[in-house]
């Protein structure tokens, strides 16, 4: 028998990645499926670990072998899928696969999956509140920053289609909440 997904998915910066971290590290036997992508990688990260790092002409190469589960253009060629091999290494493992992608991704992935996936949406307590954690993290230009805004404005009124919303207003109380809603599901 196959194992159960696991779908995070949130604007940038409304704290999905210390959520996942957490999850990651909890009893829980859920496993990080790690995306492919053709962004450029950042210090401190590494091929395999936070992504599988493409150039545009791989992954369209992948698309064409019908290698995803699921893919999208994020931005103008920036592609984030989500390989079938990979899902495979982690059901062969005995683990859950816990899916860190971005809102559409998470919609794609619930439509995909089912009854068999959970998606939980996490929601920043405002919009005045992303932006200054995005800020804060120190990572994009204004500009950037400014581009993550509109985007998360649009991301968050999909909010909806996803099973649960958790409200990242209280970090610990954030993840106790994320937890508890994926123990249920797993039992």
């Amino acid at each position: 028998m196959k194992g159960k997904l696991v779908i995070i998915s949130a604007p940038s910066g409304a704290g999905k990645s210390t959520i996942v971290s957490h999850l990651l590290n909890s009893s829980l036997k859920l496993e990080f499926s790690v995306s492919a992508t053709t962004r450029k990688m950042r210090e401190g990260e590494a091929d395999g670990r936070e992504y599988y790092f493409m150039t545009t002409g791989q992954f369209r190469e992948k698309i064409s072998m019908n290698a995803f589960v699921e893919w999208e253009e994020v931005y103008k060629d920036h592609l984030y899928g989500t390989l079938k091999s990979e899902l495979e290494r982690i059901w062969e493992k005995g683990n859950n696969v816990l899916f860190d992608v971005d809102v559409m991704g998470g919609i794609n992935l619930k439509k995909i999956f089912g009854t068999r996936a959970i998606s939980i949406f996490i929601m920043p307590p405002s919009i005045e509140e992303l932006k200054s954690r995005l800020i804060k993290r120190g990572t994009d230009t204004q500009e950037k920053i400014e581009m993550r805004i509109i985007k998360a404005k649009s991301e968050m009124t999909y909010s909806d289609q996803f099973d649960r919303v958790v409200i990242n207003d209280d970090l610990a109380k954030a993840i106790t909440e994320a937890e508890n809603l994926i123990k249920t599901f797993l039992l």
